[in-house]
């Protein structure tokens, strides 16, 4: 048996134990490679694990994770995500399955304001699962509609852990958040197109409001999209037309945010206090993450752990496409236990050198790689927002919670198949940016 085999079980089934141990995932990576790199190079070797850590803190785009984070909590804690969920409401509520449709874009707008999973499935769920139950919509539509599409807070930008993606594999992340979007908008319309077939199948599922919206409600009721949609367009907009990087991007959308929470006399000394402060917890939260799997990875590759695996990956004879299948395989795997952070650091910088020397487009399998892990959150036994569902309905059993997501699963893989076969849906757009600033 090998020195590198030997390495990358004894690490990795530590890094297993310490989870089911219940140790946090950024202290239990932090910790293996402390001890890891003593056992191999004594107290020389933490040298390895402060050279990766430094290697992320001295990153420019580093600075975008609590940028765009404070955008997602203020826009969370203000009252601009209810209202524009009234406005999904009015327009989409009239037609069998509206509500949920609604929900569907709702959550989409969320994500494209916020980069979040947790504040699109949160928001959403708060203002969306009420008004659904009052109308007799079925649970499981109810519950798989608010976890699905909010789990697009991850992908359609400006994303977190699209960011940490180029971060780790030096993919231009203006590049990545085209990407994002067109993938994620379409899978939010398989989503939609899924529910409106259901709920003609079966009527019981999602009855017909009774009462109409008449053209001037709808029209009128789109006013409280006007700064939402100021914020995406100065986020965005500024990165696709390349006039800013996605790091200017942020802070430009903090400002929008700002001035638009300013505008409906929200802001105070105490909306103020709880943002920052709840932008700090996450954000220290995920920096931990990002410095605990820098150590792992820089002790598991100078070790030889990441060599080794690129090798025996090289070398099946199983064709290029046997080898990609191999990686997505591993990462849906990792997502229903892991951290998506963590997974990025952790077996991206193994993975994204095999695929590129394999001739595979590096955006569109970053771009698939962020889809996966988009399953991990709502895959079970660990998925993020099957519990963010559980806290917000607590009468509800776990279990229906894991049933409700297992079409929206498929949906999802489904959309990751069509994508892996039609690339152009998620190349296209970076291939038309008018400038791509990269970084």
């Amino acid at each position: 048996m090998s020195p590198e085999l030997i390495l990358t079980i004894g690490m990795f089934s530590a890094l297993i134990i310490a989870i089911m141990l219940g140790i946090s995932l950024a202290f239990a990576m932090g910790g293996i490679a402390v001890v890891t790199a003593f056992i191999l190079w004594g107290s020389d070797g933490f040298f390895t694990i402060i050279s990766g850590v430094f290697k992320y803190m001295w990153m420019v785009e580093l600075a975008a994770v609590p940028l765009f984070i404070f955008m997602g909590v203020a826009l969370a804690k203000s009252t601009i995500a209810k209202e524009m969920y009234e406005a999904f409401y009015v327009c989409a509520g009239s037609i069998r399955g509206g509500l949920a449709v609604g929900s569907c874009g709702f959550a989409a707008a969320l994500s494209a304001m916020t980069g979040s999973c947790a504040a699109s499935t949160l928001t959403a769920g708060l203002v969306g699962i009420p008004p659904m139950r009052q109308r007799g919509y079925n649970e499981s539509l109810i519950f798989g509609t608010i976890c699905a599409a909010g789990s697009m807070g991850v992908l359609i930008p400006p994303s977190i852990t699209l960011v940490i993606i180029g971060m780790t594999s030096g993919e231009s992340i203006g590049k990545l958040f085209a990407g994002g979007m067109t993938s994620g908008l379409f899978i939010v319309s398989l989503f939609i197109a899924y529910i409106l077939i259901l709920t003609w199948l079966k009527p019981s599922y999602a009855p017909a409001r009774v009462e109409k919206s008449t053209l001037k409600e709808k029209i009128f009721a789109l006013r409280t999209v006007i700064l939402p949609g100021v914020v995406i367009i100065s986020v965005l907009g500024s990165i696709f037309v390349g006039i800013a990087t996605p790091t200017e991007a942020a802070a430009i959308g903090c400002v929008a945010v700002f001035l638009c929470v300013l505008a409906r006399r929200e802001c105070n000394m105490k909306f103020i206090t709880d943002v920052v402060y709840s932008t700090s917890n996450v954000t220290g939260m995920v920096i931990w993450i990002m410095f605990g799997a820098a150590g792992f990875v820089s002790v598991y590759m100078g070790a030889g752990g990441a060599g080794f695996i690129q090798e025996f990956l090289l070398g099946l004879e199983i064709g290029r496409w046997g080898v990609f299948t191999i990686t997505m395989v591993i990462v849906f795997i990792l997502g229903c236990f892991l951290d998506p952070v963590g997974i990025i650091l952790l077996v991206l910088p193994i993975f994204y050198p095999v695929i590129k020397s394999l001739g595979f487009d590096p955006v569109w399998y970053c771009v698939l790689f962020q889809v996966n892990l988009c399953m991990g959150y709502i895959t079970p036994p660990f998925g993020y927002n099957l519990f963010y569902l559980k806290t917000l309905t607590p009468e509800t059993p776990m279990w229906a919670i894991y049933k409700s997501i297992v079409p929206f699963v498929a949906i999802m893989v489904f959309s990751m198949l069509v994508m892996i076969f039609v690339p152009g849906i998620i190349t296209w757009l970076p291939g038309v940016m008018i400038g791509s600033v990269g970084k």
